[in-house]
């Protein structure tokens, strides 16, 4: 029987059926008892009740620390993060008290594990600006001829399309895959403005607009400058935006797309393909994707309940933990890390910047809503359920809060976490590449019964 073509992309009823049929099959197939975790001491997610991970690996490329020591004890702590063993906030207060931009820098910290000094810092931007510019036609054959609605696809897509385009794309030395990861950090942000820009064009009927990057701007400037049709933007907006990108650029290498990165490139594959899988990890809104998830949990907070009264606030609040708000999922979204306890470093110092942002914006109304929800969450969480460690807001809480200040559609939010963690990802392919000897291949027990054979006139 020949195969016909599908036109539409739907399958009939009877295919839908059959698919159903199997899916059942397959569900039960896959389910596993729980005991079985607990009798063969697995850790689920790999990492212990209070956030510990599995230890799978070195690095010297950041450190997140959320527990200490006391009397023989690991006790919750508030939170720190360090890149190469710097304190991001003195990093941090180190470039604003001198009034620069500092993504870049954090990129060749990452990168090297040296700050740069006055002459190193400008030569690597200039080098970077080197590849603020794509392929011939990439632009028309690539971003244009086949828009998406959904950003991280495209992303993927277009980093994907890269490789033929490269002279040599499979080869995985240093100095060559310095140069993919150098390139890739200057293109996708293009990419993702691009993208958007391509999509909503085709899509949502609106104008098509591209600016290209310029060279003497900061990653955080050319994104504003791309992205607005005017090319204007305010000190503070990119300032925020650039805090946002060093926040965004590192945190260990247990997170779910890094660990991803280090497991893809302990196979030995390309450069591409490993920032794709990053990308395909990062895409989850249980990743990359909660910022989302918390403006949305916020809108639809402003639609059931009068914000002004704290009660009705709380109220909300715990209907969302019951599972009876929003999406039914039980979770305050933004509220809770999988490692940090009493406080999330990145949280406490976005909260000043997105607080003076939104005062520019004429909207500490609803900043002031966002700090009444981060301090009762806590609180309400705490009587619902059984804590382990403490609980506190993260990074995700706030930034989809400034990228909507910043004018930044939702469909770019978790793009721009990938244009700042294309640093990090690039450092921990470099240091596994470095390291390399084994492929990493956990082991995984199975708990199957054994079966004797059944020939197919006997299987009922």
């Amino acid at each position: 029987m020949a195969n016909k073509e599908r036109t539409d992309g739907f399958l009939s009823n009877e295919e839908w059926l059959k698919i159903g049929g199997l899916t059942r099959q397959c569900v039960d197939a896959c389910r596993i008892d729980p005991k079985y975790y607990e009798q063969y001491d697995v850790k689920k997610g790999l990492r212990d009740l209070d956030g510990k991970g599995v230890l799978a690996g070195l690095t010297e490329i950041s450190e997140i620390k959320s527990m200490e020591q006391k009397d023989g004890k690991r006790v919750p702590a508030e939170g720190e993060l360090y890149y190469r063993g710097y304190n991001v906030n003195e990093l941090i207060k180190g470039f604003l008290a001198e009034k620069r931009y500092g993504f870049e820098e954090t990129v060749y910290l990452l990168l090297t594990g040296k700050l740069p000094n006055a002459r190193e810092l400008a030569s690597f931007c200039a080098l970077l600006g080197e590849f603020y510019t794509l392929p011939k036609n990439f632009v028309r054959d690539i971003i244009m001829k086949s828009p998406s609605s959904d950003m991280m696809n495209t992303l993927m897509r277009c980093v994907l399309s890269l490789f033929p385009y490269d002279p040599n794309p499979n080869d995985t030395s240093p100095e060559n895959v310095m140069r993919q990861c150098l390139q890739l950090i200057a293109e996708v942000p293009i990419f993702s403005v691009y993208s958007y820009a391509a999509a909503s064009f085709y899509n949502n009927n609106e104008s098509l607009v591209i600016h290209r990057p310029r060279q003497e701007l900061s990653m955080a400037e050319n994104i504003l400058y791309m992205l607005r049709q005017d090319c204007k933007y305010t000190e503070l907006e990119a300032r925020v935006l650039d805090m946002a990108l060093v926040l965004h650029a590192e945190h260990g290498g247990g997170n779910n797309s890094t660990f991803t990165t280090h497991v893809v490139t302990s196979s030995g594959t390309d450069t591409y393909s490993a920032v794709a899988a990053a990308l395909a990890s990062l895409k989850g809104p249980r990743h990359g994707g909660a910022n989302i998830r918390v403006v949305r949990m916020f809108e639809d907070m402003k639609e059931n309940v009068d914000t002004r009264d704290e009660a009705q606030v709380a109220g909300y609040l715990e209907a969302l933990v019951d599972g009876k708000a929003f999406d039914g999922a039980g979770l305050i979204y933004g509220i809770g890390h999988a490692v940090y306890s009493l406080s999330d470093p990145r949280a406490r110092i976005f909260k000043e910047f997105v607080e003076k942002l939104s005062y520019e914006k004429g909207l500490h109304e609803e900043y002031a809503l966002y700090a009444c929800v981060e301090r009762l969450a806590p609180e309400i969480i705490g009587k619902k359920r059984k804590i382990y460690k403490g609980v506190s807001a993260n990074v995700d809480f706030y930034s989809g809060f400034a990228y909507r200040l910043l004018n930044i559609p939702p469909e770019l939010f978790t793009p721009i976490f990938a244009v700042a963690r294309m640093a990090g990802w690039s450092a921990h392919r470099m240091e596994e590449l470095v390291n390399a000897g084994k492929i990493i291949r956990p082991a995984y027990e199975s708990v199957a019964a054994r079966r004797d054979y059944v020939a197919m006139k006997d299987r009922k």
